[in-house]
């Protein structure tokens, strides 16, 4: 064993094993004590002789960190836990990515995730724990407390395998209720690695990935384009104007002019087929007796997949640097009391294509909307830029476009709107934490006090740098050719790069806690623990916007636990979380979470002796218990029981005066004051069992029952004769939640050469509405309450088929969506109630929720001596999701985008030839065509996949060729993420779901060295 710590007891002389595990130490006399020490080994004490060898066997830890789990507040051991927590290797969580939350998904039994996105800096994956419990504005999502510290979904994302020593997920009322009002969502728990005695040891991780789309959504070709453009102008007026003559299709198909008879597809011109990335760790742990330390550092560099302007003086493709540098340092300040210090920084750096936000608020990243505008903007009126030879003179790039029709509007060029300009932010977290340990054993065996505080720093920024493009077009010469180079805009254009502020966000988070622990063992059969801690957490934004957003946000809290076991067979556990927050009014401010569980561990009773030598471990256990929720609502609702009124707004004024002239401001109602408002609750039980096979198979079981109750809503059955400005809500939702998880694993040494492992996990999540604010439906339309739907269920029409022919659709029910009438090949929709006409009426539950009920995965890993080989699949299922219509109607103007043709339009739509009834696409239209765009079951897809997740292979050289070399370990890898996948679907990845006109989910392919000296 290398790096085992050799020390003369009572002295600071020592040494260290080499990589033979051998030593040499002067020793003062005839003979010493030595004391002997090493990670995850019972430290001992030999006597060594001066001039002869000592053989020493260190003897494994009782308690290793594989036996330790890390639950809310502290550790217990695997075989004491009776609440549901599940814990994962962070090897398991290293692959070709930099992001961690996109290995999540089928790993960790209990949790539900997906990945929508493959953009650097936009592409972390959504998990839920259990799925989604509530349906309520507000947290659904999980607590993540990395180290103690609240973090963000990116803090996760940023953070390096290599750095954590622990990650656990609990699941249910006994594991989280010590969180009380931020636990009902469920708690993610990460510790990171902390130094250990002996001389100092570097570890460095050096990745050189590759970065692709793992599918691109595919145009039909420009021929067919034209072709099917007029088709959709005649097929709704036969007297229409076509757009496209004759002429210049055949020369656009011929190929003969690319300048005057543009031939684009926008995914081949915007779109590289890969790009490469860098990626690199470094660590270095070690210390003495008084004092040890971990200090990591990371530089990962993520490039986008568009391209840029060769001449350009700046670079407008996407490039994210993330860089962190993380010290933990444990100090042993007297023999009872230790210190830990860690300070951590993260930084993201981004540069790539403006971003915007879209119609409703939501952020659009600068790599979405190139994609986007790649099926928005015609492929035939222009070139993307014309050659420079054809005005050397300009200092700017020659962009290509037209004019709209008879306007002097122009199309949107989505070359030109990417590589014009670029975006900049940054963001920062900085934070330093401060832990003190205390053993209070003097005052009674077994009792201890450690305290925590630790305050985080936040800064983000953005600023926007672009250009307006000089457009131009070619116009006919005096012969009639379209030879003249013409601007389009030569007013608007700029050549400079001008500067526009962007967001501005900064905040600070103050947390301490204090508690006191007892753990003791009477008897050796009645093992007691208790532990009681107080928190308080002080949140305070510097972009508070009005008074109320401008002050700290403060919550208080008291928890406590209490164990029992009893010879290890008897299992007991209490919890408590009593938790107080600003959000509500005093007689609803605090709330008291409690929890119980019990345990039964079968396998350590006499009568059960008989069977273990087949099964070493078969445990029951079940637990109840109530979690809390104040992040509910919107946030900018900072105190429900206080009103919200403008006294001086200027649109709810009044007029006087003979004339009317003269005006005054009035009050404004944004919120009425509501003093009822209070947490939002979880009732959860959970039913477990664990089961060891002396084999090496390892089988969890979870099922588990949950009720969220208080979910806060707005009043919609108000009537709006009661004169009120502003919206009511109250705690009137309630739902259901249940499903089951299951983790199974297999780990065997075939031989002293082979060794194989084997994982898998599943976790079925399904919720109901119990309780929502809608009418009460007679029974003849019991089909449009939600009670008893999913929370993720979607509503819409029922499409049967096709219209037959105009005639068809003149006799059927009245379908009146839009100004235009529905003709033969339109979709024809079901009359649910039966009154003659199609609407909101029509609206039944379709298909799946939205968000999957069920994530799993599978894999294997099994190595040869130093070759190792892993895969992984995941897959989601029972989950649905709608194609928008309207984002992918072919031909539509609208203001300077117009939409491209994709392939699977083109083969499957009605026509007058071919009038298939069941085709992809309904009958063509140039417009926006509002009958077809109906939410309905025509544009409904099963989101079901099985994804080729992770391949690994890699070769770790022997420890004889290390010991020529210096160095502690070497390894060499190949690995890919996001290989393939099966579906039904095909038209993009599955898993983006209806996002699928994005930046696509990227396939990596990597290669790395993980060394060690």
């Amino acid at each position: 064993m290398a790096g085992v710590s050799v020390q003369i007891k009572g002295t600071r002389q020592g040494t260290s094993t080499d990589s033979k595990g051998r030593f040499t130490l002067d020793i003062p006399g005839d003979h010493v004590t030595l004391d002997i020490s090493f990670v995850g080994y019972k430290p001992i004490q030999v006597t060594a002789h001066k001039g002869k060898p000592v053989t020493v066997l260190l003897p494994l830890a009782e308690d290793t960190t594989a036996d330790v789990v890390v639950v809310a507040y502290g550790k217990q051991k695997k075989q004491s836990m009776v609440a549901s927590i599940t814990t994962i290797n962070p090897k398991e969580l290293r692959g070709a990515t930099s992001n961690l939350t996109t290995m999540l998904a089928g790993r960790v039994s209990g949790m539900i995730a997906y990945q929508q996105s493959g953009e650097p800096g936009a592409d972390n994956a959504s998990f839920f724990i259990r799925g989604v419990g509530s349906f309520g504005a507000g947290k659904v999502d999980p607590l993540i407390l990395i180290d103690g510290m609240e973090s963000s979904t990116n803090d996760l994302a940023r953070l390096q395998p290599d750095d954590i020593a622990g990650f656990s997920v609990l699941k249910d009322a006994a594991a989280s209720s010590l969180y009380g009002a931020r636990g009902a969502n469920g708690v993610i728990l990460v510790t990171t690695k902390s130094g250990a005695e002996g001389k100092a040891k570097f570890g460095v991780r050096l990745e050189a990935p590759l970065s692709t789309n793992t599918r691109n959504f595919k145009f039909a070709d420009n021929i067919t384009y034209m072709k099917l453009a007029n088709e959709a102008v005649l097929t709704r007026d036969p007297l229409g104007v076509l757009p496209y003559t004759q002429n210049k299709i055949d020369h656009t198909e011929a190929g003969d002019d690319p300048l005057r008879y543009p031939n684009n597809n926008w995914i081949n011109s915007l779109i590289k087929d890969y790009t490469f990335n860098n990626k690199a760790d470094m660590n270095v742990s070690g210390g003495g007796k008084t004092a040890q330390y971990y200090i990591a550092g990371t530089y990962n560099i993520d490039r986008g997949i568009l391209k840029t302007v060769s001449n350009s003086t700046f670079n407008s493709n996407i490039r994210l640097g993330n860089y962190s540098v993380r010290s933990n340092i444990n100090v042993n300040i007297t023999p009872t009391t230790k210190a830990i210090v860690r300070t951590y920084a993260q930084f993201d750096d981004y540069n790539g294509p403006p971003g915007y936000r879209d119609f409703w608020g939501n952020w659009v990243g600068g790599g979405q909307a190139v994609f986007n505008s790649a099926i928005w903007s015609n492929p035939v009126m222009f070139p993307a830029v014309y050659p420079k030879s054809f005005a050397p003179y300009l200092q700017h790039p020659i962009f290509g476009n037209a004019y709209i029709g008879n306007t002097t509007a122009l199309y949107n060029n989505p070359f030109a709107r990417m590589v014009a300009g670029f975006q900049q932010y940054s963001t920062s977290t900085i934070n330093a934490q401060l832990e003190l340990n205390q053993n209070l054993n003097f005052i009674t065996p077994g009792l201890s006090s450690r305290f925590m505080a630790y305050t985080q720093r936040y800064a983000f920024f953005t600023v926007n740098r672009t250009y307006i493009p000089f457009y131009y077009t070619l116009m006919p010469d005096a012969n009639g050719k379209l030879n003249v180079l013409t601007p389009l805009n030569p007013q608007q254009g700029t050549e400079y790069l001008n500067y526009v502020p962007g967001e501005r966000l900064m905040n600070t988070t103050t947390y301490a806690q204090f508690a006191t622990d007892y753990s003791r063992t009477f008897n050796d059969k009645h093992a007691v623990s208790g532990m009681l801690i107080g928190v308080l957490r002080n949140f305070l934004t510097a972009n508070g916007g009005n008074i109320q957003q401008s002050l700290p946000a403060r919550n208080l809290g008291l928890s406590g636990r209490f164990t029992y076991a009893y010879d290890n067979r008897y299992l007991a556990e209490l919890n408590f979380g009593y938790n107080g927050s600003e959000r509500f009014a005093s007689n609803h401010r605090y709330g008291f979470f409690p929890s119980a569980g019990l345990g039964w561990i079968v396998s350590n009773e006499k009568f059960f002796e008989p069977l273990q030598s087949v099964i070493t471990n078969l445990k029951f256990r079940t637990t109840f218990g109530l979690v809390g929720n104040d992040q509910i609502g919107n946030t900018d609702d900072r105190f429900f029981y206080l009103s919200n009124v403008e006294p001086n707004s200027g649109n709810n004024g009044y007029h006087f005066g003979l004339d009317q002239g003269h005006y005054l401001n009035g009050y404004a109602v944004y919120r009425y004051a509501n003093s009822d408002i209070t947490w939002e609750k979880a009732k959860t039980a959970n039913y477990g069992m664990d089961l060891n096979f002396r084999n090496g198979i390892g089988i969890v079981v979870d099922a588990f029952h949950a009720i969220r109750s208080n979910i806060l809503m707005d009043r919609n059955t108000i009537p709006t004769t009661m004169g009120l400005e502003a919206g009511i809500q109250a705690n009137v939702g309630e739902a259901e939640s249940q499903g089951v998880d299951v983790a199974v694993n297999y780990t065997r040494d075939l031989n002293k050469s082979w060794w194989v492992q084997t994982r898998a996990n599943f976790t079925y999540a399904t919720s109901k509405f119990r309780i929502n604010e809608e009418p009460k439906y007679p029974s003849d339309l019991q089909y449009l309450s939600h009670i008893g739907q999913s929370l993720k269920q979607e509503y819409g029409l029922v499409a049967e088929r096709l219209f037959v022919d105009d005639a068809e659709a003149r006799k059927s029910p009245a379908q009146s969506f839009g100004t235009n009438p529905p003709m033969g090949g339109d979709i024809k929709y079901r009359d649910i109630n039966g009154d003659g006409q199609i609407s909101g009426l029509d609206r039944v539950p379709l298909g799946y929720p939205t968000v999957p009920e069920i994530t799993y995965g599978f894999g294997f890993s099994i190595g040869y001596k130093g070759l190792d080989l892993s895969t992984f699949f995941q897959g989601n299922a029972r989950v649905s999701f709608f194609i928008d219509p309207n984002n992918i109607s072919p031909f539509v103007l609208n203001g300077g985008a117009q939409n491209g043709l994709l392939t699977a339009i083109a083969g499957s739509h009605w026509s007058e030839e071919k009038q298939d009834l069941h085709a992809f696409w309904p009958r063509l239209d140039g417009q926006f065509n509002y009958n077809n765009a109906q939410t309905s079951n025509w544009w409904l897809r099963d989101g079901t996949f099985l994804r080729l997740k992770t391949v690994e292979v890699g070769y770790t050289v022997p420890r004889k060729l290390l010991n020529r070399i210096g160095f502690s370990n070497f390894r060499v890898y190949a690995n890919g993420q996001n290989l393939f996948a099966f579906s039904k679907f095909k038209m993009w990845d599955p898993e983006m779901g209806g996002k699928g006109l994005g930046y696509p989910v990227q396939a990596v392919y990597n290669l790395g060295i993980n060394f060690g000296f």
